[in-house]
């Protein structure tokens, strides 16, 4: 590591709680004083992917749960744009929140937590129902905040008129959005079945910095089709857009989407890596060029084991990040450290 390079870590070093990147579990320490754990809920919503408005597949990789496999569920697809039990589903609410917090039995957690909506598109719903399930995240005692995983495109007017509402109403609690992007190149986004172009992406995140909502981003790794400078141009986009915090994912192919159905005949075309070390360059690399101020909300990703068709070795979640580690410590790299802010 040269003087340089040493005199910034050493200075980061300490509010990164040791790790060479600016993730999560740090940003949650430095700001609210402890970890604050996930409870991941799915509320019963759909995507405009799946119920015929764009298609009916959902995007290539995605499995049958919506990318919310582990998530608990709250909602039924009724209660989404129909007449709202308001009693049941605060029971069903409840009930998913304790299951979220079952799953977390063993672990040391605080007295606060992060109220997660993962599963499909968390924004695809009608503004009364969206209203209701925000609402009983935001007053649960235990909620730090909320974290809604959705789309650009499935963020219109009334969404976000109620999302400043809200934002206003809970003043001590955060509500962050997250939005799956995974790649910026429009080839690879129509091979994946994405359903929107760059620029609606840029136009939501540039409508919720207006709001006062922070933004996460997804990103896959790996797609089909892309190599390490198609990967690494999506970071350098991103370093340039008013994103506050990054999940970078693995791409897993999953039996049962069409991605494992082509991974079965052509396994060559699909993309991902076969080995754990082809994926910590890759990462390694879009961390070193990532802005030093973002959050690093995830590195790999979890898939349900028995689905997962490739790559097998991250199902080891553990030795990925352990590894990661221990080589961009032994390497002196840290995010950021090929950073270079464009004038203006």
């Amino acid at each position: 590591m040269d003087s340089h390079s040493n005199q910034f870590f050493n200075h980061i070093h300490k509010s990164w709680h040791g790790k060479p990147y600016y993730s999560l579990d740090a940003y949650c320490k430095n700001t609210y004083g402890e970890k604050l754990y996930k409870i991941s809920l799915n509320a019963g919503m759909t995507c405009p992917n799946r119920d015929g408005t764009l298609g009916e597949k959902g995007c290539i990789f995605c499995s049958a749960g919506g990318s919310g496999d582990f998530a608990a569920a709250i909602g039924r697809p009724e209660d989404v744009f129909g007449t709202l039990p308001a009693y049941d589903t605060a029971r069903r609410f409840d009930a998913a929140c304790q299951e979220g917090l079952s799953s977390l039995s063993g672990k040391k957690t605080g007295q606060r937590f992060i109220i997660y909506f993962q599963a499909y598109t968390n924004t695809y719903g009608s503004i009364a129902y969206l209203e209701m399930i925000y609402r009983l995240a935001l007053d649960l005692p235990l909620s730090a905040g909320i974290s809604i995983a959705t789309r650009p495109d499935c963020l219109a007017i009334p969404v976000l008129e109620l999302l400043m509402q809200l934002k206003r109403e809970y003043a001590s609690k955060f509500i962050w959005i997250e939005l799956g992007l995974q790649t910026i190149h429009e080839d690879t986004a129509a091979f994946i079945r994405r359903g929107y172009p760059l620029s609606c992406f840029k136009e939501s995140v540039e409508r919720l910095k207006e709001a006062g909502i922070p933004v996460i981003v997804h990103v896959i790794l790996g797609l089909p089709g892309e190599g390490r400078e198609d990967m690494l141009s999506t970071i350098h986009y991103l370093n340039e857009q008013p994103v506050w915090g990054i999940k970078l994912q693995l791409l897993h192919i999953l039996a049962g989407t069409d991605l494992g159905l082509l991974w079965e005949k052509a396994p060559e075309s699909c993309g991902s890596f076969p080995t754990l070390e082809l994926y910590l360059d890759v990462l390694t690399k879009a961390l070193e060029h990532l802005r030093p101020d973002m959050v690093i909300h995830r590195l790999t990703g979890d898939a349900p084991k028995a689905s997962l068709l490739f790559p097998l070795w991250s199902s080891n979640k553990r030795l990925v990040l352990n590894t990661l580690h221990r080589q961009m410590k032994e390497q002196g790299s840290y995010q950021g450290r090929y950073f270079e802010k464009k004038d203006g």
